[in-house]
């Protein structure tokens, strides 16, 4: 079955919001070399040797252009005060998906929206 392999970001300003994210999850950036052709393409390294994708970050072409991805955390509630201490938004409440964890929704400091799941088989 097909899975997903890679993630794309849209950013208004990349270089300011790599650094969110590198705040935030402690992800790698790597600008793309653009040959001169304006770009402004990050690749994002999420982590060596862990299960997950890698991704990318380019420019958002307009407002309605967004991403969303889940990103896995090992204890949520850690995450969601990072998250706002670092000037993204929770935009929901925490939930429970019964028997596979709990999960939120967030968004980053340019608006993208994302959600972020920690694994729990006992959650009710």
């Amino acid at each position: 079955m097909p899975k997903v392999i890679h993630f794309n970001i849209k950013a208004i300003k990349p270089k300011k919001l790599k650094e969110f994210y590198e705040k935030v999850f402690d992800w790698k950036f790597i600008k793309w070399d653009d040959s001169g052709e304006g770009l402004d393409y990050y690749m994002i390294n999420t982590g060596g040797g862990e299960q997950g994708i890698d991704g990318g970050m380019s420019l958002k072409r307009d407002l309605e252009d967004h991403t969303e991805i889940t990103i896995g955390v090992k204890d949520i509630d850690s995450y969601m005060e990072i998250i706002e201490a670092c000037g993204g938004k929770i935009t929901s409440p925490k939930m429970s998906i019964p028997g596979y964890g709990w999960i939120i929704n967030f968004e980053d400091p340019q608006g993208n929206n994302y959600s972020i799941m920690e694994e729990d088989s006992e959650a009710k």
